[in-house]
This record gives C-alpha cells, structure tokens and sequence, in this order.
C-alpha cells in the first residue's frame, strides 16, 4: 500500500519575497534561511531555428574538466602537446586524444611548425562561455559577488 501525499501548493520566492519586503519582514525560505535578493537580468532571445545538436555537441566538448582547464591554458597562448603534458600531469596520449574531441568540434585548431604543432582556440569566445559558467558556478554556491 503505497501512501499518497496531500500536493500542497508551492509560491514562488519572488512573490513571497515582495509580500514580506511590503510587509517590512525580511524574507526568508522554507528552511528559516534568510533569501538573498538578486537582480533580475535579461538575457538575449534564444536564435530561433538555432541547430540544438551543434550546441550539444559544442557543449560536450567541454563537459570534461581536463580540456576545461585545456581551454583556458589555449585561451591565454599557443601549446604544444608536450607543454600540455607537463602543465597538465597528463600522458602525451590522453592530451591528444583530448585536443582531437577540440578540434572535431572546431574549438582548436593547429598551427605546423617543423616537426612541432601548436595548438590555439579557433573560436576565443570559448573563452568568455566558460567564464559565464564559473559565474553561474559560483553564484549557485553561494560566493555571488
């Protein structure tokens, strides 16, 4: 016999919040914990007919704390394999099979140099991407500056 709980309905932390600042009452959560304001920002329309896929696929690319920190080495110069190896403590094979999942989705590409190839962001604004994301990382832990 599986027991069925009452739905209770739920308001939203805005609505409450702006009822308890009228009342003069600082708002607080359902824990007691007193609700931090934030400013409401707008953001940019969603491109309408934008390809889900290729954003996904963008987004793998980076779902991987090794070519996140890859990402930011590149975002400040070029690297060889080699000097991603050592800055990384990663094996030689592992760092180019990471630049590879990069390059396949157009975030790095390879500049030849005699024998030696540097590799550098194709798109800087990779860069920007994952500092939002550090952003929105550290607001949900609660360091929001």
């Amino acid at each position: 016999m599986t027991m069925r709980r009452e739905a209770t309905p739920r308001t939203h932390v805005r609505s409450r919040s702006a009822a308890a600042t009228a009342a003069g009452v600082e708002p607080v959560d359902t824990d007691g914990a007193p609700v931090a304001e934030h400013p409401v920002q707008a953001c940019e329309p969603p491109v309408v007919g934008h390809d889900h896929a290729a954003v996904a696929r963008l987004l793998h690319a980076l779902a991987e704390p090794h070519r996140l920190s890859m990402v930011h080495l590149l975002a400040r110069a070029e690297h060889r394999v080699v000097d991603l190896t050592s800055e990384l403590g990663l094996a030689q094979s592992t760092v180019s099979v990471h630049l590879a999942t990069l390059r396949d989705a157009g975030l790095v590409d390879v500049r030849r140099e005699g024998r030696s190839s540097w590799y550098r962001l194709a798109r800087p604004k990779v860069a920007h991407i994952l500092a939002d994301a550090e952003r929105v990382v550290e607001a949900t832990r609660g360091g929001a500056r």
